[in-house]
């Protein structure tokens, strides 16, 4: 590629309007600098808007390759139009010290095709017993700090955490969960887990946790981030958090606003995830809360598993789905088709919102910016294919599925990390699919 690129023909993500840009060196540059060597990328209408951000990614690695690695999640993040990405700590081992702090973000220097901004444990292996050394993480690189995956079941070690995250400038990201009303379930406590006779989870066994954390990051003036929300009650408390002008947070997955438990009804694993699929009330609770905007930022919550995982029975399969490359068109099909938010302000719950929550630095279209960059089609109509999948993970509830909104070109740091073949043509996108 050459040093100086220019997209043309392109329509800006919040006025819709008409737009080119030119970057070189990593940053968006003045149009007028660009002059007429420049490599062009023809968008033909397509919409230009700032690299999406994914704050809930399960790279798993290290220990954890057969199902993922951090150059699969991150080639996965770039075919969803992801320049930046925050991954869980629930690897083998655990990210519970400095050291694998600092090899996860050395591994993802040399091998991303995204930046990976690591989430470090709570507790040491995330046993919610002692305190992680959270001053060695945050001085390590850790981004914010959360067990997720598991709950901080003692309120007394929450609140320490929350104390000491709020002295270190990091937020706490919560798994809500209690396990002593989840007891041992594996799909939305209802009619459904009834007729498939299957244990179920109720949803205060969410409700209840995000009342508990949300009451100690008031006592403590701790910031709190509420992870994969899913329950009608939940979105309540954290609307309440928002009038009590707490400094408290909360995002949802696409799976959580598209689908409910129906999806069950074959035994599908692939629509087993922890929080499970909800009732209907539930669903439409949580585009309520989009809409209004009582949720801060959308997210994924990615978490690939083998196929021999996957292809167990469906109470011993295990808890989770992948979503990078399918969230924008998700979100696209299901919430801004319908009408719920526009377009533009679901690319922001993509982009500018999770970076204020979490203090990355602001990416725009402007010069100066870091040219991190999605180009996509709202209007282009896909179907999914997982066996497609950049992931190593195969098991998602969409699987042949119509949707509309496809990523054609991901640019990270000024360099092309996806290219759909769609554009694969142009000389300034050869060899980045």
């Amino acid at each position: 590629m050459s040093a100086i690129t220019v997209i043309r023909n392109a329509r800006h993500w919040r006025t819709g309007e008409p737009f080119a840009l030119a970057f070189a060196a990593g940053r968006v540059i003045a149009l007028e600098q660009a002059g007429a060597g420049a490599q062009a990328i023809d968008a033909n209408g397509a919409v230009l808007a700032p690299g999406l951000v994914d704050v809930h990614v399960h790279l798993r690695e290290p220990g954890q390759s057969a199902r993922e690695t951090i150059a699969t999640g991150t080639r996965a993040a770039a075919a969803g139009g992801f320049t930046d990405v925050l991954c869980m700590p629930n690897t083998d081992p655990v990210l519970d010290t400095p050291m694998s702090v600092e090899w996860v973000r050395a591994r993802a220097a040399a091998v991303g095709h995204a930046r990976v901004h690591p989430i470090a444990a709570v507790s040491v292996g995330q046993k919610g017993e002692r305190l992680a050394p959270l001053a060695g993480l945050a001085a390590a690189g850790a981004i914010a700090f959360s067990d997720d995956g598991r709950p901080v079941r003692s309120a007394a070690l929450m609140r320490r955490a929350l104390e000491e995250a709020t002295a270190l400038g990091r937020p706490v990201i919560a798994h809500e969960e209690d396990l002593d009303l989840a007891a041992g379930g594996v799909a939305h406590e209802g009619p459904m887990a009834l007729k498939l006779g299957l244990p179920g989870i109720p949803p205060e066994a969410e409700t209840v946790m995000v009342r508990r954390d949300i009451e100690l990051a008031a006592a403590t003036g701790g910031r709190l981030h509420l992870a994969h929300l899913s329950a009608a009650g939940s979105f309540e408390a954290l609307r309440d958090a928002h009038r009590r002008g707490l400094a408290v947070s909360g995002e949802v997955c696409p799976h959580h606003f598209v689908l409910t438990d129906e999806a069950l009804d074959d035994y599908s694993t692939s629509a087993k995830m922890n929080p499970p699929l909800r009732s209907e009330a539930d669903r439409a609770a949580a585009v309520a809360a989009i809409a209004d905007g009582t949720v801060d930022c959308l997210c994924t919550d990615h978490a690939p598993h083998t196929a021999e995982d996957k292809r167990q029975t469906f109470d011993r399969a295990p808890f989770g789905i992948v979503g990078l490359e399918t969230a924008l068109a998700l979100t696209i099909t299901y919430l801004v088709r319908p009408g719920h938010v526009t377009l533009a302000r679901a690319i922001a719950l993509w982009t500018e919102s999770p970076r204020r929550l979490f203090g990355l630095p602001e990416a725009t279209l402007e010069p100066g910016s870091p040219a991190d960059l999605v180009l996509f089609d709202p209007d282009a109509v896909w179907t999914v294919e997982p066996e497609r999948f950049f992931s190593k993970g195969r098991a998602t509830p969409f699987a042949g599925w119509r949707l509309a909104g496809r990523v054609l070109a991901t640019v990270c740091g000024g360099r092309v990390t996806h290219a759909d073949e769609a554009l694969a043509a142009s000389p300034a996108l050869q060899g980045s699919r």
